[in-house]
């Protein structure tokens, strides 16, 4: 039995990755360390795993935004600004790209990623409250922010909605739903211009994506209402595995083995 070409246990492979990545994804970033290679294993083409990844991660982040947004947990202030930035950013980062040996990024997160986990452990929760601080002092920490980490997207990618979440949570003293909030409206313009890019370049599988999308939303969507419920309680402890993800993923790429 095959949908569109491709046999039904690649379809539901493909499905099922996204649904847990898109969850995890909701509540504290990372969702790509495991939507994209379940897109790999299922035999997609690198560009059409990557194109067909962004169409269905974008259309399921509609999803948990607009949850954020509806539950008031955005700063626009802040978030207009850093869209912009993000977006500049992330086309700084694929510029860089194409100079620069993305190995050394590689070794540098071997040397950040250990010290974020420290740190995160030592803090018993992410803030439940905004908690008081120079406006400007904010704005110029997330925008800050936005841009680095856009160029960070756009050159690398894999777990920038968490090094979003956790800046805005520690430096710019944002309560954690509200920086997630805000982490999602970044997160969506990029995936906006990536996919529209990828389009444009036709490595984007439609009908597989769009059918990924479905459930895209439903882990999204799912994983937002949990954040909004439990905050840190929940939001700490994805964070810490999409931490262990991500090195993982490093070292597997540094020695060739992904």
């Amino acid at each position: 039995m095959e949908f569109f070409g491709y046999p039904i246990w690649v379809v539901l492979l493909i499905c099922a990755g996204v649904f847990c990545a898109s969850f995890m994804d909701a509540i504290g970033g990372g969702g790509g360390i495991i939507s994209v290679p379940c897109y790999l294993l299922a035999g997609l083409p690198v560009h059409h795993a990557l194109g067909t990844n962004k169409l269905s991660s974008c259309i399921g982040t509609v999803a948990s935004t607009v949850r954020y947004v509806r539950n008031g947990c955005v700063d626009w202030l802040l978030g207009i600004v850093s869209i912009f930035l993000a977006l500049i950013g992330a086309h700084i980062g694929t510029r860089l790209q194409l100079a620069v040996d993305e190995r050394y990024l590689q070794l540098l997160l071997l040397l950040v990623l250990p010290v974020i986990a420290v740190i995160l452990l030592k803090k018993k929760s992410l803030p439940e409250v905004r908690l008081e601080m120079n406006e400007t002092r904010r704005k110029a920490i997330v925008w800050s922010a936005s841009l680095i980490i856009g160029a960070y997207d756009g050159f690398y990618g894999p777990g920038t909605g968490t090094f979003l979440l956790l800046l805005f949570c520690y430096l710019a003293k944002m309560d954690v739903r509200t920086a997630s909030g805000n982490v999602k409206l970044v997160n969506l313009s990029s995936n906006i211009g990536a996919l529209a890019t990828s389009l444009a370049a036709g490595k984007v599988l439609l009908h597989i994506g769009l059918l990924a999308a479905v459930f895209s939303i439903a882990g999204q969507y799912l994983g937002a209402g949990l954040a909004l419920k439990n905050g840190s309680k929940i939001v700490r402890p994805v964070i810490l595995i999409v931490l262990l993800l991500l090195a993982s993923k490093v070292l597997l790429e540094l020695f060739g083995l992904m």
